[in-house]
């Protein structure tokens, strides 16, 4: 059924974290015309999903009804967005109808290439394989975890930006570290396939990784990638970057995660980066506004910005683009910036976490006054498990924080 055009004052396109938290900043300021377009009927808090596939809590904690996070006064159009047309301020719904805006944000997230590791889609969930990335599929990492006490365990990064980079580490130590526990992680080959030189971008965290894989005798593989999973034969093939040259792991369970990149229809319209051919948004990275379209800004995942894609990066972000909007709409330049800060909460053990917290210098960026965060914490594992999840729903996603 058709959908007559209709007009906003400020449309989101994206109900996740940014969209949410956007709005909600929105409306504190005393704007009364937002419109969220999101299809969503459940939102979640991703980042614990990473403990949900290392059995320290249940996927039902992660999740609330989308209608309880939109916030009151912003209309919520259940329907996907297929198109931007940003010289006539038009969004074209998956009906066919438009939505008209006088200023538009983008953040639909980002979208996962599964089919990019032949063989990865089909057998995800069964025969040991999973990833932490779906909610589907995370309680089966932890069961995969839990079953295996002996063989080969490999956990794969792909190359290019991906949302949350630390948790295809975070799920291995996770792993290594229950396996410690249990007594057979002498019985276990653990494989991590990185595609970077070193552990993190950031040399004070990659040395306290280094330390945490030495711990627990991981074998990392630098410079590569999983390329192709083969279910019949229980091996994953590892290509090393740059090179021809692959091997074959042999799998008892794995962890994997595929490629990212911008959904499709934002890569094959206007607004996104041409130099980029993972297709996201193209933003100024200091004001989060497009540069060709200023009644246009985006954040979080899709957003072309050199940021990690993290929640605390959209956390960051929100008030940026929020104050740049509305200094926008009042015919001013944008007044705010963002540096480039996301945080990176490692869990390196049951109970110990690595905070990683840096901007666009690739420096430690602490936000906590005195607590020194470039070691393993007990209190920082607290704040991962309880603290982060009840700042999300009761202040991030209302405006607050």
């Amino acid at each position: 059924m058709m959908v007559s055009t209709q007009r906003h004052r400020t449309v989101i396109i994206g109900g996740g974290s940014a969209g949410i938290t956007v709005a909600a900043r929105l409306r504190r300021s005393g704007e009364r015309d937002v419109a969220i377009i999101d299809p969503a009927t459940r939102h979640y808090y991703q980042p614990l999903w990473t403990l949900v596939g290392g059995g320290l809590a249940a996927i039902e904690e992660s999740t609330r009804p989308q209608a309880s996070v939109v916030p009151r006064g912003v209309r919520s159009i259940r329907r996907s967005a297929v198109h931007v047309d940003p010289d006539v301020r038009e969004v074209t719904l998956d009906d066919g109808g438009t939505i008209g805006y006088e200023c538009l944000v983008v953040c639909p997230g980002i979208q996962l290439d599964w089919s990019r590791i032949p063989g990865l889609e089909a057998t995800l969930g069964e025969e040991g394989v999973s990833s932490n990335y779906l909610p589907e599929t995370a309680p089966a990492t932890w069961r995969f975890i839990r079953d295996t006490r002996s063989g080969t365990a490999v956990f794969g990064m792909p190359s290019g930006p991906i949302k949350c980079g630390g948790a295809p580490q975070k799920i291995a130590y996770l792993a290594a570290d229950y396996w410690r526990r249990e007594g057979v992680l002498g019985n276990i080959d653990v494989h991590l396939v990185l595609p970077t030189p070193t552990m993190f971008a950031v040399p004070e965290f990659a040395r306290v990784l280094d330390r945490v894989v030495r711990r627990y005798g991981i074998t990392v593989h630098f410079d590569s990638e999983v390329s192709e999973v083969r279910s019949g034969s229980k091996e994953v093939v590892v290509t090393h970057n740059g090179t021809r040259v692959s091997t074959t792991l042999p799998y008892t369970m794995a962890h994997l995660v595929p490629p990212q990149s911008a959904p499709d229809w934002i890569k094959k319209s206007v607004l996104a980066d041409p130099e980029n051919p993972a297709g996201y948004v193209l933003v100024d990275q200091w004001t989060m506004q497009h540069p060709r379209y200023p009644d246009v800004f985006a954040l979080g995942d899709v957003g072309s910005s050199p940021n990690s894609k993290t929640g605390a990066a959209v956390r960051k972000q929100a008030p940026v683009v929020v104050r740049n909007l509305l200094a926008h709409m009042n015919g001013r330049k944008p007044p705010a910036r963002y540096d480039g800060y996301a945080s990176c909460p490692l869990t390196t053990a049951r109970g110990k976490m690595l905070l990683a917290e840096f901007d666009y210098s690739m420096k430690p960026a602490p936000s906590i006054p005195v607590i020194d965060t470039t070691r393993e914490r007990t209190d920082m594992w607290y704040l991962k498990r309880y603290g982060l999840p009840f700042l999300y729903w009761n202040l991030m996603l209302r405006g607050r924080a």
